[in-house]
């Protein structure tokens, strides 16, 4: 009977901690307040995370072929993941040639669509089949933009010049796949060490630079940008 009634004195206190624990109003209220308080957080940052995106900078995935090999190159088994720039077109920054933009589709306006900047008001650009008119003169608060592919694109050579209204962001810096990952930069002549073989990068480099200079020399010049005004 003696160890009977020291078992029940020890195992008393550690059965009134339990049924304390469990009919205290406070830790259970501490407990409910904790498991709301954590949704309420993601609640409290998502105004902040929405304006950021919506008017400085949004990450997108770009899909298609229209802008070959600059995007998506068949190298590559990966869509890229870009980071685009929606501050310098809601801030008005100029618009320049070689940008690559985001944009509404001007024939559905639920796309968006990546393309390239080509030429600016006041510039006149020789156009591509199945363009009706061999010249067009960029009106001002307009833009002419292509895809780099020019067998794979539906851009203004289809739809003629854009409004400025339509962008939505500039192209700054690819994040995927890892061994592109950079900012863009415009195609120059690679150069090539004395006695060095010419590998593929040298070929992509020529190639990018010389598809460059044939865009531009479809264009004649009256002005280097374009503002949104």
């Amino acid at each position: 009977m003696s160890l009977f009634l020291k078992f029940s004195k020890l195992s008393r206190p550690f059965t009134s901690r339990r049924v304390h624990s469990a009919t205290n109003p406070e830790g259970s209220s501490r407990r409910a307040w904790a498991s709301i308080s954590r949704p309420l957080r993601w609640f409290y940052w998502l105004p902040l995370g929405l304006g950021f995106t919506q008017y400085f900078y949004t990450l997108k995935t770009v899909r298609g072929r229209s802008m070959q090999p600059t995007l998506n190159p068949d190298t590559s088994s990966w869509d890229d993941i870009v980071i685009f720039d929606r501050y310098s077109i809601n801030s008005r920054e100029p618009i320049r040639k070689g940008d690559i933009v985001a944009l509404r589709d001007p024939l559905d306006s639920r796309k968006m669509i990546v393309k390239r900047v080509v030429a600016v008001a006041g510039d006149v650009v020789k156009t591509l089949p199945p363009y009706p008119d061999a010249e067009v003169f960029i009106p001002e608060g307009h833009v002419w933009v292509e895809g780099d592919e020019p067998f794979r694109t539906l851009d203004s050579n289809k739809f003629g010049p854009i409004p400025l209204a339509l962008l939505d962001s500039k192209l700054m810096y690819i994040v995927w796949p890892l061994d592109r990952i950079g900012p863009l930069r415009p195609p120059i002549s690679p150069v090539s060490k004395r006695g060095s073989p010419r590998d593929f990068r040298w070929y992509s480099d020529m190639a990018a630079f010389e598809r460059e200079q044939r865009r531009q020399s479809r264009v004649t010049t009256h002005t280097t940008t374009t503002s949104q005004s």
